[in-house]
């Protein structure tokens, strides 16, 4: 193998075939050996650390590893309404989570609120659609072609289906 010099990532690489690994700049090799996997073993485990009850109440947003300042801090959000719930059995999860890992992974969480909003936009989209529909259809009755007409008829019907 040939050796390059003077490359923008390192000052020598190795030309040819390489693992996937030594292609990665080192800034994101960093970061995937320190947060990646604890964050991705916590979602793919979050059902068994926290629980089915909880479960359906809260999910992991993010992970924030341990420095010289901060310790390290699992952010959770949580529905609205449920957070007392989740304030309780805090030490619960921390422990099962230090548990799972083996070592001390976690040593604080924090929640943020989020309301279910999915489906009132869901719903106001939906309210919004119906009222674009009735106006193309106003449209769609002003073309003279029956043909033409007939299509778009047809086009509107697939479209409100979806």
């Amino acid at each position: 193998m040939q050796f390059k010099k003077y490359t923008n990532q390192r000052t020598s690489s190795i030309q040819g075939l390489r693992s996937f690994k030594d292609t990665l700049p080192k800034n994101i090799k960093k970061v995937i050996v320190k947060k990646g996997h604890i964050y991705s073993e916590t979602l793919n485990n979050w059902k068994y650390i926290v629980g089915k009850d909880l479960f359906n109440i809260c999910y992991p947003k993010s992970f924030k590893n341990s420095n010289k300042l901060n310790v390290s801090t699992l952010l959770i959000m949580v529905k609205r309404g449920h957070e007392v719930d989740l304030e309780y059995s805090k030490k619960e999860i921390i422990d099962r989570m230090n548990n799972f890992f083996g070592y001390s992974v976690v040593q604080k969480l924090r929640f943020l609120n989020f309301s279910d909003q999915k489906e009132n936009d869901f719903k106001k989209k939906k309210n919004s659609n119906d009222v674009t529909n009735n106006k193309f259809q106003k449209k769609i009755m002003n073309v003279k072609n029956e043909n033409i007409k007939k299509s778009l008829i047809e086009l509107n019907k697939v479209f409100k289906k979806r």
